[in-house]
């Protein structure tokens, strides 16, 4: 690889933008709001709304990218529960349009997709396991996989339940969340019977980055390696602040804002062992991450170096020229 474009700016495409920039690769993010969060800052940028085919052919033509990574939102599922029809011109008719923009080229995509394609009724899902999307957002997502998959080099990437310190993003994620509240004592009330595998961040970002440059196609799934409820998870971070566990209440899934979510969100992988790339990259325990975290509030999980002193952020709109050179083809 040499150029990656990375469609999104949000929590996940800002950590793989991060990580590939480490790893030498010129990285440009597009997406429709300018990035504002930590893990963006330094990170090149062009405006585009994937929901546009004509802004996307125009920033893949500017960019002329080597790879692309698919990560761009809307995530929130109770909006993509209320608004189908946004979910889907963004989610599926933003994957159809970025495959119409590489047409004729041989650039490598990696779209990152979602545990919600599952029903939920199983204890954990796999690669070969039938989908039947549980949302809105999982049905404008297995859309999004399928005309990935179809548009060439690509592998879907499923990530099971996203976290790590996120105090910046518009919708911080839960450990954030419940760490924000339970770190000076505050109550929080949090979904029964809600299961997850949930991934750290860190680990989602070198997946990626390792799948980027891999011949391999297909579906990959990334869970954690503990199956948890919400309850005994928000329970261990309390634990871990040394504050009462009592102060997490379980609410029924039904009349909170994951109501729509699948009861069983939870991931694990029949490919993932047999894949030479992912050696070294087994995804860490949220237990250990959760202390770790805990104990370095400012710093991301230890067994990712830390960035370099990032750059000035850049004009909202540039030239791409001056990041790869006109004469780089």
């Amino acid at each position: 690889m040499t150029r990656v474009l990375v469609f999104g700016s949000g929590y996940i495409a800002g950590h793989v933008g991060t990580r590939l920039t480490r790893l030498g690769h010129g990285v440009v993010l597009g997406s429709r709001r300018r990035p504002h969060t930590p893990e963006t800052r330094g990170l090149r940028w062009l405006p585009v709304d994937v929901a546009d085919p004509h802004q996307v052919r125009t920033v893949v033509d500017a960019v002329r990218p080597d790879a692309v990574v698919a990560a761009h939102g809307p995530s929130d599922i109770t909006w993509c529960e209320a608004d189908p029809a946004g979910a889907t011109a963004v989610h599926a008719a933003g994957a159809r349009h970025v495959v119409a923009a590489l047409a004729g080229r041989t650039a490598r995509t990696v779209l990152i997709s979602t545990d919600n394609v599952f029903p939920g009724h199983a204890d954990s899902c796999t690669e070969s396991d039938a989908t039947a999307p549980a949302n809105a957002y999982g049905r404008a997502k297995s859309a999004a996989e399928d005309a990935y998959l179809a548009g060439g080099d690509a592998l879907v990437l499923r990530v099971s339940l996203v976290y790590g310190w996120d105090r910046a993003g518009l919708r911080p994620n839960f450990f954030t969340t419940c760490a924000e509240r339970l770190g000076v004592g505050a109550p929080v009330a949090v979904p029964d019977e809600h299961w997850n595998t949930p991934v750290l961040i860190d680990d989602v970002a070198a997946w990626t980055t390792a799948l980027l440059d891999s011949p391999h196609t297909g579906v990959v799934h990334l869970g954690g390696p503990r199956r948890l409820s919400r309850v005994q998870w928000a329970r261990h971070i309390a634990l871990g602040y040394g504050v009462d566990p009592e102060l997490v209440t379980a609410v029924p899934q039904g009349d909170t804002a994951y109501a729509c979510r699948p009861r069983n969100a939870c991931l694990h992988s029949e490919r993932a062992a047999h894949l030479p790339e992912l050696r070294g990259l087994e995804p860490v325990d949220v237990y250990t991450a959760d202390a770790a975290l805990i104990a370095a509030p400012t710093a991301h999980h230890p067994s990712i170096p830390r960035a370099a002193s990032p750059a000035p952020d850049t004009p909202a709109a540039f030239d791409a020229s001056a990041v790869f050179g006109r004469d780089q083809s």
